[in-house]
């Protein structure tokens, strides 16, 4: 409870500051192919961009409903190696922070308060209890972000990406992270007069076992001033999902956005909604 009034508190603050030192626009300076986004290196979120020397501050909330949960109870500490299918639920309050090193290298990072459940499945036998719960520090990870080939009214840009997850609580099987887990990925980005489009793919590494990681193929466009829209598939193996975004700009450094996914496979989240406000501290021009 401490935790949410915190970070609520924090994107109060954060809102009023920028709302008391916003900065015109100059998306009609811009060339066609950056009229939806704008310039800067592209960040992990969906239609975001960070400038050089520019903070992005992201409190949002994410909950996850998925009634088909694949779950194996020797993944939780119990002998039986079988495949089941439960109820899963999580809740997470998380901080995004992103900072423009340059106008081509950008870091950032993410932290996740997270509260989840699993409930078993009735043919699971291995002596799971019914039901677990856990509560506590999520995900924690960093990113470094490399635009490396800007992009033209021409040619596409390409950047790669690069993240680390910390490992920690161990014996919390829903939401600790045992091993260190890292991730390379690469991309292309083109803005055109219909949509921005970017293709992405990426390998995982965790616990010294490598294999393919997320690849997404997305779309962006600014409706108006005040409105921008996404739309994307996004997947990590054999799990497939679709998100929807809007992207609602309340002033030119403040936006709030709410987005769905909805899983394609079964072994995808069968429901997550998010929901946050951006704030952005543009660098000293």
């Amino acid at each position: 409870m401490r935790t949410t009034c915190a970070l609520w508190a924090l994107a109060g603050a954060v809102v009023l500051s920028v709302v008391l030192t916003a900065q015109p626009a100059t998306a009609q300076d811009r060339p066609f192919y950056l009229k939806d986004r704008g310039p800067g290196v592209p960040t992990s979120m969906f239609g975001t961009y960070v400038q050089k020397g520019e903070w992005i501050a992201y409190p949002f909330f994410e909950f996850y409903l998925d009634n088909n949960y694949e779950y194996s109870p020797n993944e939780f500490g119990f002998t039986l190696d079988q495949d089941f299918r439960g109820r899963y639920r999580e809740s997470e309050w998380l901080i995004f922070l992103a900072y423009g090193l340059s106008d081509r290298l950008a870091v950032e990072m993410e932290a996740a308060m997270t509260r989840a459940s699993l409930v078993r499945s009735p043919g699971d036998l291995s002596g799971m209890p019914d039901k677990l719960s856990e509560k506590g520090l999520g995900d924690v990870q960093a990113e470094l972000r490399w635009m490396w080939s800007k992009e033209t009214d021409r040619r596409p840009g390409f950047f790669s990406y690069g993240e680390v997850v910390l490992p920690h609580h161990k014996t919390k099987y829903l939401i600790g992270t045992p091993d260190l887990e890292t991730k390379a990925g690469v991309g292309m980005i083109k803005g055109f007069r219909w949509g921005t489009i970017t293709v992405r793919a990426a390998v995982e590494q965790a616990g010294g076992v490598f294999d393919l990681g997320e690849y997404a193929v997305e779309y962006y466009k600014r409706l108006s001033k005040s409105l921008c829209v996404y739309a994307g598939v996004e997947g990590t193996q054999d799990e497939i999902e679709f998100i929807s975004e809007f992207q609602l700009w309340l002033s030119e450094t403040v936006r709030f956005k709410i987005n769905n996914a909805f899983g394609l496979t079964s072994k995808a989240a069968g429901w997550a909604p998010e929901i946050g406000i951006m704030v952005s501290f543009p660098g000293r021009r």
